[in-house]
Formats: structure tokens, C-alpha cells, sequence
């Protein structure tokens, strides 16, 4: 790989970089609209048409749809991710983040995992840096919260839960159960339903191997600003929504804000109070924050502004030449919906992207480009195992069918004939054999029995404390039994 690049602060006497052959096309993200907008641009121009870059922090692409899944357990976590190396072949990738881009001088500056920052060049630059979670500064909430955006938050989320079984069905404290046995989650759009209802659904299955643990233990607790939950598919089927997620015996708040959880201590907006050690935000997406160190034109919820070319524009319309963009962080034009602009939804992004790589290609060429229009077909959610609910194309579907519409769809847009393979076979295998439940906690700190092996012992300690332990009152009875 052969880029020119510059330190972050260059010397007087920094030579400018020599002129190229092909133009460089940079793309920032390689989430939905980075991912498939470099595959589109590959595929529509050879090697001597342009030269595509693709920086992101990850060296894979999530599909997020399919996290609740992975942290429920019914997916392998591997095969909800693709590798941006392996697929996006003939593109170079640039493991880093993104610290500023000065189109001005067509440069970006980029901070590698290790080492000093430093600044590339480009012709054309394609910004699909996505979302980041919409957080507010509510005591506790850093502290205490996990959000759900990434696929390790699913695995962690995952172990996190399996390990509060398995601690609570070994302690005698009341308190200490309730708490650690509680599941709090915030946000009641389809990320956080979605996960609660996997997750709900994968811990009442799990209680079969637990015999200190019975059903009426486990509370799981959805928190809601607004008055209904998945606004998307309609006051009907929310309402739907809402009425399974009770029989399951979910509480949800709805017009309610968590106003504190520190140290786990969850305080609600209605007076609701209780002790939770699981507390995850899904309450919203905003642009990523970076996008504000840019020369760009934003509008005031800092998104790129964009026409429906794709092109980034400023205010008046005037197009940014070499600038394109797409996705959660771009304001395009809805044009199927005048005066509102697209979703940030993967049905939105991915469309988005191909339609940029084919507009991006013809401008090239010096061909025209067209307007990206596209009428939503409706949306689909899993509630669990065999639970769904969907509507799509104006029609309603509920349980077994919106479950088998929700995957089937999803299945079909993921990337790779190789991952749609992986993803048949793992619930080919789900409904031969019960699915895996156990709790991999040291996963997120490997090093911590070797640092305790290694950790000198107090003076005059002869042996280890579950010896003792036995020594002095035996080994203890599983609650329960």
C-alpha cells in the first residue's frame, strides 16, 4: 500500500506530495454506507479509474440488526461481522480514527491505534462515519451503563447477564440477589426491545440449570421517555408489542426518564426507585461527534448536509465539490416524503451506499448523476425465539410469521455468501440442540488469574482460601438444595 501522508503538525520544509495518476477516493467509516459504498465503487471502477482508502477503528463491519441475536446467543458473535480486508478487496485499509478532515486542503487526519497522529490526501472523500450513542449526563450513567451498538457490547452483555445467574444461585443476601437479578434497560425503540426481549427470553431459558433461581427472581425493567414504544411500526402493533412484553412479565415505564443510577441505584422521573448491577442505554443515536471538527457544512443536529444526489451541499444548495455522503450521519432529503429527511435505518444506509458508489462512479466518468430515492417497505423486530412482530408493505404480521419475516429479511441483506451461510447454519443447529449457555466473565480481563498467581502472598499464608475455607466450615451448600 503506497499513501502519501504528512505528520499531524509538518515541518516548513515538508515537501507537498507528488501528483497522482489515478484519483484517491477516501472513504471515513467502514460501518453499512463505508462498507458497501467501497464495495460498490470497487466494483464499478478498476484500479486505473481510482484508488479507494477506507479508515475506520474496526477492521470489521457490524450488522447491528443481529446483535440482539449474538448477545441472546441464538448467532455466533463472529458471524454478524465482516472483514473489511477479506471482502474489500483492491481497497487499502487504515486502521484508526478519524481526528479531523480539512477539505479545504483535502486532508484528513487519522490517529492509529499506536503511534502519532498523521494526514492523508484525497480527490474525492465519502463520509459515512455513522453514529455514536445519544448520551445525556445523568449521575451514574457512564459509570454503570453499557450501551448496545457494537458487537462486543452483545458479548459482553451476553456474559454479564450468565454471570449474574451464576453468582446470585451461590448467595444466601436477598438484597444482593433482587439487585443482580434485576435487567435494566433504557430506550424503547427497536434496539433496546429488541435486546431486552432476546435477552429476557435467553435468562428464563437458562433458569432450567439453575435450582436456586426461579422464574418470579428475575426482573427485567424497560424505561421509555415517550408514551408508546417502536414508534416506527404504529400505535397498533406497538401497542402489541407492549401488551406480549407485559404477559412476559416485563415492567415498562413508559413516559419516563432515568434520572440516576449511581452505583446502580436507578431513580426515575415518576419516583420509581430499585437496585440494578445491569443497567443498558439504547436510548437514541446522534451523529458522530467528530464531524464537528471538520469544514463541512452541518445542520443544527450535526449532520453533514446533503442533496439527494448524495453530494454534500451547504445551506444554500451550492455542492461541495470532491464531498459525498451518506447514512446516520448525513441529512438527505426524503424525497418519498417531502420536507422530512431519510431515517437513520440500515434499510436507508444500505441503499444509500450502493446509490453513492454508482453516483460517485458516473462523476468520474462525467456522466450525470441521479437522485437517491426510496419508499420504506415497512419494518420487522424479533421478540425472541418463534416472537416477532412486523409490517411490511402495509401488512401486519405477528408471532411465528413476523419472527421468520424478521430473520429471512435480515438474513438477505447480509453481506457475503460466506455469512449467510454461517448465520443458516447456526439456527440450522439451534433447532437440533439447545443453545449455549455458559458464561464466559473472565473473557474481558484473560491476564486476571495469572496477576493473582503471580500477586506475592501475606507473610505466614500456607495455602489457598477455598482450603480454608473447607478447614473451617466445609464446603458450602448451592442455595436451593
Amino acid at each position: 500500500m503506497t499513501l502519501e501522508s504528512t505528520p499531524a503538525t509538518p515541518d516548513a520544509g515538508t515537501k507537498a506530495p507528488r501528483p497522482r495518476k489515478v484519483p484517491r477516493i477516501v472513504v471515513l467509516g467502514g460501518g453499512y454506507v463505508g462498507f458497501y459504498a467501497a464495495l460498490r465503487l470497487r466494483r464499478r471502477l478498476g484500479r486505473r479509474d481510482a484508488a479507494i482508502v477506507v479508515v475506520d477503528p474496526r477492521s470489521y463491519m457490524t450488522y447491528q440488526p443481529f446483535l440482539p441475536e449474538a448477545a441472546a446467543g441464538s448467532l455466533e458473535p463472529r458471524h454478524v461481522v465482516v472483514s473489511h480486508r477479506r471482502e474489500l478487496r483492491g481497497v487499502d485499509v487504515l486502521t484508526g480514527r478519524v481526528t479531523g478532515v480539512t477539505h479545504a486542503e483535502r486532508k484528513v487526519r487519522i490517529a492509529p491505534v499506536e503511534g502519532e497522529q498523521y494526514e492523508i490526501t484525497y480527490d474525492h472523500l465519502v463520509v459515512a462515519l455513522g453514529s455514536v450513542a445519544r448520551t445525556l449526563p445523568i449521575p451514574g450513567l457512564a459509570e454503570q451503563a453499557m450501551g448496545f451498538k457494537q458487537v462486543e457490547e452483545a458479548i459482553a452483555l451476553r456474559n454479564h447477564v450468565l454471570t449474574k445467574l451464576d453468582v446470585a444461585a451461590s448467595t444466601w443476601d436477598k438484597a444482593l440477589r433482587r439487585r443482580m437479578l434485576t435487567f435494566t434497560f433504557v430506550g424503547g425503540g427497536f434496539a433496546g426491545i429488541e435486546a431486552i426481549a432476546e435477552v429476557e427470553d435467553m435468562a428464563r431459558n437458562a433458569l432450567r440449570y439453575y435450582d436456586g433461581i426461579d422464574a418470579e427472581d428475575l426482573r427485567f425493567v424497560m424505561i421509555e421517555g415517550s408514551d408508546r414504544i417502536l414508534p416506527e411500526l404504529g400505535e397498533e402493533m406497538g401497542g402489541y408489542t407492549l401488551e406480549q412484553l407485559r404477559r412476559r412479565n416485563i415492567e415498562v415505564y413508559l413516559s419516563t426518564f432515568l434520572s440516576s443510577c449511581v452505583d446502580g441505584h436507578v431513580v426515575t422521573s415518576t419516583g420509581v426507585e430499585f437496585d440494578s448491577d445491569t443497567i443498558v442505554w439504547t436510548a437514541g443515536v446522534k451523529a458522530n461527534p467528530v464531524l464537528g471538527s471538520t469544514d463541512l457544512p452541518l445542520d443544527p443536529q450535526g449532520r453533514v448536509r446533503a442533496l439527494p444526489t448524495l453530494q454534500v451541499a451547504h445551506e444554500d444548495g451550492t455542492v461541495v465539490d470532491g464531498a459525498w455522503t451518506a447514512g446516520d450521519c448525513a441529512a438527505v432529503p426524503d424525497l418519498a416524503n417531502p420536507g422530512r429527511m431519510c431515517s437513520p435505518s440500515a434499510q436507508h444506509a444500505v441503499r444509500q451506499a450502493r446509490h453513492l458508489g454508482d453516483n460517485l462512479a458516473k462523476h468520474l466518468r462525467s456522466a450525470a448523476v441521479s437522485d437517491y430515492e426510496h419508499k420504506h417497505v415497512g419494518t420487522v423486530a424479533s421478540l425472541g425465539l418463534y416472537k416477532g412482530v412486523a409490517q411490511v408493505y402495509g401488512v401486519k404480521l405477528r408471532g411465528f410469521p413476523a419472527w421468520f419475516m424478521h430473520r429471512t429479511y435480515h438474513m438477505a441483506q447480509m453481506p457475503t455468501f460466506n455469512r449467510k451461510v454461517r448465520i443458516v447454519l447456526d439456527w440450522t443447529l439451534a433447532l437440533l440442540f439447545r443453545r449455549e449457555l455458559v458464561a464466559l466473565g473472565r473473557l474481558h480481563d484473560p491476564r486476571a488469574d495469572f496477576r493473582d498467581a503471580s500477586a506475592p502472598r501475606p507473610k505466614g499464608a500456607t495455602q489457598p482460601a477455598d482450603k480454608g475455607a473447607k478447614a473451617a466450615g466445609g464446603a458450602r451448600t448451592p442455595v436451593g438444595s
